[in-house]
């Protein structure tokens, strides 16, 4: 029975593991390349102004709802998210579905390596 448990506990984190590895992979220049498709609502430059979305510098990490100045939507602010890699590619595949009623408009980004690798370039924005 403990060797059962033990087994199904190694195998959630080989599963964690490879999951965040997969995500950590993405290519970052070509992650701000994909980039440009935000570019029309958010900024990435440490202090740099909000714009129809908030700033996006140090996203990786940043609990839901904090940039200052930025006037976010109820159902943000009662997220109770951190953007974290698995929370941002949910997310950025459908926002609306994610978190519904969220005022961003943008459709979501389709094909899962171009997010991995938008991920992979935010994630570089310390």
């Amino acid at each position: 029975m403990k060797s059962t448990k033990l087994l199904a506990i190694g195998t959630l984190i080989a599963l964690s593991l490879s999951a965040t590895s997969a995500m950590a992979t993405g290519d970052i220049k070509k992650g701000a390349k994909v980039f440009k498709k935000c570019k029309a609502c958010h900024t990435v430059d440490q202090g740099g102004k909000n714009k129809i979305g908030p700033n996006l510098f140090g996203i990786v990490g940043r609990s839901a709802a904090t940039v200052e100045g930025f006037k976010y939507s109820k159902a943000m602010k009662a997220s109770g998210l951190t953007w974290d890699e698995a929370s941002l590619d949910s997310f950025l595949t459908k926002p609306k579905k994610f978190v519904k009623g969220t005022k961003m408009s943008f459709a979501g980004v389709r094909k899962e390596k171009q997010r991995t690798d938008l991920i992979a370039y935010l994630n570089t924005l310390k």
